[in-house]
């Protein structure tokens, strides 16, 4: 047993108390007033000077971006894809452990304590692929939910006319790479998924079909069947852009949202990546399925997208979680900064002071709403019965002083420089800033090789994409321009 004791806890109702929380192997025993736990047979953990939270929990990420930070500037989100396979491409499995492993470390060191994964490789997932990502999340002790990426048409397929706007001889290099056919994708999933060999309460697989109209109808009711089946969760990017807004009824004769329904995809495992692009219509659709959305702030800022609605996802009853997304597209994996966003967003988009997104309600999303997101129980609080996921932070850090409300300097302040040690299941993964998973020095090592060396097995194709970029852009803005601004 751990007791951590003369720290500042941050209690379910926001309330900070002066409280000892005991620690009974993966599981908070008890959290009760300071000095009242006696007896011996237990560690105890000095913290004074010190609050504790509940870990923060990441409701969107691609851990195939780790080694993709600070390459992107000033591309939207599908000039962006276009240029993936320059980003991405030729990765070895101990490239994709390593760049999981620089993720989850990052996360950890910033009070993150489990995310969701999308983990994309092409031309379709590959067990030794997934477990590669799955093993980093291990390495690092986090929790995730790993949802291999998939679709059955590429990029310059899935967009009405984009193809056939590019000219010769680039569409036809464009369209040389393609995906595995659904049925090979769908069997090599239900394969890894069947013989998944970690431990479903700290590392669990879902389903990713990555956007709608990137997937056949006949492919997402195959992946709909399947997660049935297997009873696990799906995370899809939904009506992230106004381009994919705008694709919809041009591919559906409805929006992305109401075509999902029709498929009948949507129920309480479904969670929507983005939802920049959506209308109360959707939301109802979404929130009467009982869906999840991860809300990305920060990516969606960067790559142009918009800013999505958190205050009308909360009215109509929808579970919000707070995603980073991957680090080509944030450049940071700080749950802190997306809290922080998700709040100040609010106060951007005419709504009157009381309809902001409050600290509270950004909080709770970051923490008890991603853990629903993902699909882990008892996850997101301090409370007996609960999973000891655990934050100290140290209130010497200046953002503290003086410390006049915990929860709003937390929100409004903390960008994960005062988090000081982490606890995951009752283990500690970091102790007074020092990670103790991941040995930080040999990743740079690892990293630094890598990145020269994929830089020039990916240099055919990153020029190919750089020659593509201008023609994509083009169409796809016009394709954009096209809709009735009404429809927004």
């Amino acid at each position: 047993m751990i007791l951590i004791q003369n720290a500042l806890v941050l209690t379910p109702s926001a309330e900070p108390q002066a409280l000892d929380v005991l620690v009974d192997g993966g599981t908070i025993a008890d959290a009760v007033p300071r000095g009242t736990v006696k007896g011996d047979g237990m560690e105890r953990v000095d913290a004074a000077g010190r609050a504790l939270m509940p870990g923060l929990v990441n409701g969107h990420n691609h851990a195939q971006t780790g080694l993709s930070k600070g390459l992107f500037d000033r591309y939207n989100l599908e000039t962006y894809l276009n240029a993936q396979p320059g980003a991405t491409g030729r990765r070895t499995l101990e490239d994709k452990h390593l760049s999981a492993l620089i993720g989850a470390a990052e996360m950890v060191r910033k009070g993150c304590t489990a995310g969701y994964d999308m983990f994309a490789e092409f031309p379709l997932p590959t067990a030794d692929g997934v477990a590669a990502v799955a093993r980093a999340y291990s390495d690092a002790g986090m929790r995730a939910a790993i949802a291999p990426m998939m679709a059955d048409k590429t990029f310059y397929e899935a967009i009405p006319g984009l193809a056939e706007a590019l000219p010769e001889p680039l569409r036809s290099q464009a369209l040389k790479a393609r995906y595995a056919p659904g049925e090979e994708t769908l069997s090599a999933v239900q394969n890894l998924l069947r013989n998944w060999k970690f431990d479903r309460e700290r590392i669990k697989p879902a389903l990713g079909p990555t956007i709608p109209h990137h997937c056949s109808d006949q492919f997402l009711a195959a992946c709909r069947d399947l997660a049935k089946e297997l009873g696990v969760g799906i995370q899809m990017h939904v009506a992230e852009s106004k381009m994919q807004a705008a694709v919809a009824p041009k591919i559906y004769g409805e929006s992305l949202v109401a075509h999902l329904a029709r498929l009948k995809l949507l129920n309480e495992k479904f969670c929507v990546a983005h939802g920049v692009w959506l209308d109360d219509d959707d939301r109802k659709r979404l929130a009467d399925a009982g869906c999840s959305i991860s809300h990305n702030p920060g990516s969606n800022l960067k790559l142009g997208s918009g800013i999505a609605d958190m205050r009308a996802m909360l009215a109509r009853g929808l579970n919000v979680a707070i995603g980073t997304d991957g680090a080509a597209s944030s450049d940071n994996l700080n749950a802190f900064e997306a809290m922080r966003l998700a709040c100040y967003l609010s106060r951007a988009q005419a709504n009157p002071p009381e309809r902001w997104v409050s600290a509270r309600e950004a909080f709770h999303a970051a923490t008890e709403g991603g853990a629903k997101a993902l699909g882990f129980d008892k996850l997101g609080r301090i409370e007996k019965g609960w999973k000891a996921d655990l934050v100290l932070l140290d209130l010497s850090a200046l953002h503290y002083i003086p410390l006049n409300d915990l929860l709003n300097q937390i929100v409004f302040a903390e960008d994960g420089t005062g988090v000081e040690s982490v606890m995951i299941g009752g283990r500690w993964v970091m102790r007074e800033r020092k990670l103790l998973t991941v040995d930080v020095d040999a990743l740079k090592r690892k990293a630094e090789e890598a990145v020269a060396r994929l830089r020039a097995a990916n240099a055919e194709a990153k020029a190919l994409g750089e020659k593509l970029q201008p023609y994509v852009g083009h169409f796809c803005a016009g394709l954009t321009n096209q809709a009735s601004e009404s429809q927004y």
